[in-house]
């Protein structure tokens, strides 16, 4: 029954119209922006001066992240949509609230600023690149029903597309206005960032309202699977960063930014009509993630902030 309630989700798209998705973009491109208006140059010199704390991020986000998210749809089999939407997640660069819970976890807020930059950036070409592979390699060990309307085979162009013009352009505007413009970013950044985010909630409550009966209805199937999910995200990045021996502030620093992903990325490319049209299972996958990785990254950076910190130097 369960197994079945879970396979239903392949066949449900959520209530979105094409005013909704536009919003949605412009919303997710102010965000970036505001992001943007944070990423200096000076602040990264003492990262690529030491890059390995730096590498092993980039390793734990891009590569291990959604190796081991492949390796947990396979063994939890769930329906082909959400098995997709959490590859999709896992394809997805960091959160820009990551610097906060990062400053909040007495973590390296420059490499928390500058794994976020380089996050974003390189997710222009490693989320198609990721998601194309990682989805063909779970399209090959599914065996079920080949009838399934489940878009292994995306047009990766316009995946790119979206990405350039969601995350590329934005930033590359952001930087530009704050190296022009120092005084004005220094009076707005804070204000942006605030509003930003709040839009993007009022955006989600909109949404959830919108499709209230699904969520009801389906929220229990997904919930665990999410929390296991991340879970697995937070373990994988504190493991790594412990593996290679990086002091605290970098572990805590790596942990939280594999841990925390833009879901908002992931819904702007699900409800995209030349991408996933808003499929069930991936939008539900991305929506509970967009909750539940605030609620246990804030946990985390709570928990650490109360902790007394001796670093080391490597």
């Amino acid at each position: 029954m369960f197994t079945e309630s879970l396979e239903f989700l392949d066949t449900i798209r959520l209530n979105f119209n094409q005013d909704g998705l536009i919003f949605l973009n412009l919303t997710l491109a102010f965000v970036m922006f505001g992001v943007a208006l944070e990423l200096k140059t000076e602040r990264f010199k003492k990262v690529f001066t030491n890059p390995k704390s730096a590498f092993i991020g980039v390793l734990s986000q891009f590569v291990l992240m959604p190796a081991l998210t492949l390796l947990l749809a396979l063994i939890i089999n769930p329906s082909p949509s959400i098995a997709l939407g959490m590859i999709l997640v896992a394809a997805c660069p960091g959160g820009n609230i990551s610097n906060f819970m990062t400053a909040m976890a007495k973590g390296n807020t420059e490499l928390s600023v500058s794994l976020t930059a380089i996050a974003d950036f390189s997710a222009l070409f490693m989320t198609p690149f990721n998601f194309a592979f990682w989805g063909k390699i779970y399209a090959s060990f599914y065996s079920k029903g080949s009838g399934l309307i489940i878009p292994i085979e995306i047009d990766a162009f316009e995946m790119f597309k979206t990405m350039v013009i969601l995350l590329g352009i934005p930033l590359i505007v952001g930087m530009v206005f704050s190296y022009k413009f120092p005084i004005i970013t220094a009076k707005i950044v804070k204000p942006i960032k605030i509003s930003s985010i709040v839009i993007f909630g009022g955006y989600v409550v909109v949404a959830l309202a919108l499709n209230w009966g699904h969520f009801v209805n389906y929220v229990h199937l997904v919930f665990f699977i999410v929390l296991i999910h991340n879970a697995l995200a937070l373990i994988t990045g504190f493991s790594i960063a412990s593996l290679f021996k990086r002091n605290r502030k970098d572990i805590r620093t790596i942990t939280i930014e594999t841990g925390i992903q833009n879901s908002g990325l992931a819904l702007v490319l699900i409800f995209n009509p030349k991408l996933f049209n808003g499929l069930g299972g991936m939008a539900f996958i991305a929506a509970l993630w967009g909750v539940w990785h605030i609620i246990s990254g804030l946990g985390m950076a709570t928990w650490w902030s109360r902790k007394s910190i001796k670093n080391s130097t490597n």
